[in-house]
């Protein structure tokens, strides 16, 4: 079967109800690639992957889904052709655009979850608004360097105008390798399935800080 590995840490009936969930990946580089390979595995049955950018050779220390033979090609549609082949049981599609105030809201409409893969900050701080106004839960990511965090916004919960308060991102500054998107992601991804099924605690106004340097995890309470 192939979601056998899932039992246990889910019961049969949770593992069937993901198929009846719909999910957006907005962006899919660093942390979307890993989010939405994860999203595909776990079985959530109709994942959307929206990304107006294309592969270039930065992107190969990192990106999962970044290969040399598709530079120059779109994200989202890399990532629709990948996942395809991870899960041909699941609904998997993609739109190649950046979304901003007038198409967000459109696009987003009718799904369950959003999860935040994007780097600019004005972009989020968008996200946030939209998922508000149409009642989505978004699970926030970001990264630089050895260090990440992440925040599980519910409706009405506006951690991101908390957190970048008069803040500027520092992503360009420090860097990213490999393994902090991959670490960021898998949090978000987790985050969210306890947000679809509804289990455990989530990070609902409070900001998971992680990092990889000096193995320190803290979560700030708002």
């Amino acid at each position: 079967m192939r979601y056998s590995k899932n039992m246990n840490m889910l019961s049969e009936e949770e593992n069937k109800s993901l198929r009846n969930f719909k999910v957006a990946v907005i962006g899919c580089g660093g942390l979307g690639g890993f989010i939405a390979e994860m999203l595909a595995r776990l079985g959530i049955g109709n994942l959307i992957c929206i990304d107006g950018d294309v592969f270039d050779e930065s992107n190969l220390n990192r990106q999962l889904l970044s290969r040399e033979s598709n530079l120059g090609k779109h994200k989202a549609l890399i990532a629709h052709e990948h996942l395809s082949g991870v899960n041909s049981t699941i609904d998997i599609s993609y739109k190649i655009e950046m979304l901003h105030e007038e198409n967000a809201e459109e696009t987003l409409m009718g799904y369950d979850l959003v999860f935040d893969a994007v780097d600019d900050i004005e972009v989020k701080l968008m996200l946030q608004g939209v998922c508000e106004k149409l009642e989505i839960p978004l699970i926030h990511g970001a990264i630089g360097g050895w260090y990440g965090q992440v925040s599980t916004i519910l409706p009405g919960d506006r951690t991101l105008d908390k957190i970048y308060r008069g803040a500027t991102g520092i992503e360009s500054l420090l860097g990213n390798p490999s393994f902090t998107p991959a670490t960021i992601a898998s949090i978000q991804v987790a985050e969210g399935l306890k947000v679809l099924l509804g289990k455990g605690d989530i990070l609902s106004k409070k900001v998971l800080h992680i990092d990889l340097l000096e193995h320190e995890y803290e979560v700030i309470e708002f």
